[in-house]
């Protein structure tokens, strides 16, 4: 199987070299002007993974969409402007399969929507989300992960080629629950890096139980399973976002409550802004997500918006 991926940043390089190394023909595409690409065009390594010489690295988009299966791993909120460039090509029996976590701002679309607009009926589009971190897939430690679709000829097609002893994939079967909670976790990512930075992790037993529950709530009035928020999308990428030190959400949140940058992109700052909006709309309190975006947004004081959220009134837990 022909296989493109394009965004050359650790996540995108790393399914490059991956599926490479369960027996597809990869190309990587990244911009010309990119650092990510130019460093591995020049090295063949970004310091995490190393690309062996049958990866084609290319920087022609028309070029690389030339694939069987178009595999996307970039910033959430510039995906409309890749599939804007994308549709200027040729697009026709392709499977598109999505490898990151996010919502758009601007309309609050999940991200398998967007490319929705962009295609056709000849195309199906897949989403693959589940727990793991580049650091530690390549030093061999295996983990399980999900692969879902509206279509299921996709989700088998897809979980067939892409299964191997470092990642076994699960059929998901609610596409809107895995896409939410997906994105979501992010958010609790960046509320445990809070606790972190407060000196307050011992509460983060009591923030993945609530967190779990709030998306749950979420998936469930936006017409998902809301099991999905037990699933692989969501608690289940708890270990890798809540606790690891790789997780770049949990940092961030642990660097801004002590008042320090953090360089790398955290999904979860975009991601907050949009449910906080779908909250609203489908009127589900979301208490977590509420207390992230007063401390990210309003100036709020963490240590004060924290204590609040989790010494509120006196309630049933279910």
């Amino acid at each position: 199987m022909k296989i493109t991926v394009i965004g050359c940043g650790r996540w995108g390089s790393f399914i490059a070299w991956y599926l490479n190394k369960v027996g597809h023909e990869v190309l990587l595409y990244g911009r010309e002007n990119s650092k990510h690409m130019q460093q591995f065009i020049e090295t063949r390594t970004n310091g995490l993974v190393v690309l062996p010489e049958r990866i084609s690295l290319i920087t022609d988009l028309k070029s690389a969409i030339n694939s069987e299966v178009i595999v996307i791993s970039v910033n959430s909120q510039g995906l409309r402007e890749l599939m804007q460039e994308i549709i200027q090509n040729e697009i026709e029996h392709k499977y598109f399969v999505l490898c990151m976590k996010g919502i758009e701002i601007s309309t609050g679309k999940r991200l398998s929507e967007i490319v929705f607009e962009y295609v056709n009926h000849t195309n199906s589009i897949a989403v693959w989300l589940g727990p793991g971190h580049v650091q530690e897939f390549y030093k061999g430690v295996p983990n399980c992960m999900v692969i879902d679709s509206l279509d299921d000829t996709t989700k088998e097609l897809l979980v067939k080629e892409f299964s191997s002893d470092l990642i076994r994939f699960y059929y998901g079967n609610d596409l809107l629950g895995n896409e939410i909670g997906g994105a979501a976790k992010n958010v609790i990512g960046i509320a445990a890096g809070m606790l972190d930075g407060l000196h307050l992790t011992s509460l983060k037993g009591a923030l993945m139980s609530r967190g779990t529950r709030e998306v749950a709530r979420l998936i469930d009035a936006m017409g998902g399973n809301e099991l999905s928020a037990y699933g692989l999308c969501h608690l289940g990428d708890y270990e890798a976002t809540v606790f690891s030190e790789f997780s770049h959400n949990r940092k961030f949140g642990e660097l801004f409550v002590q008042g320090r940058e953090y360089a790398d992109l955290a999904e979860g700052y975009y991601t907050v802004k949009a449910l906080i909006e779908i909250g609203n709309n489908y009127k589900v309190d979301l208490p977590i997500c509420n207390a992230v975006y007063d401390v990210l947004y309003n100036n709020k004081n963490a240590s004060e918006v924290l204590e609040r959220l989790f010494l509120r009134s006196l309630k049933q837990e279910f």
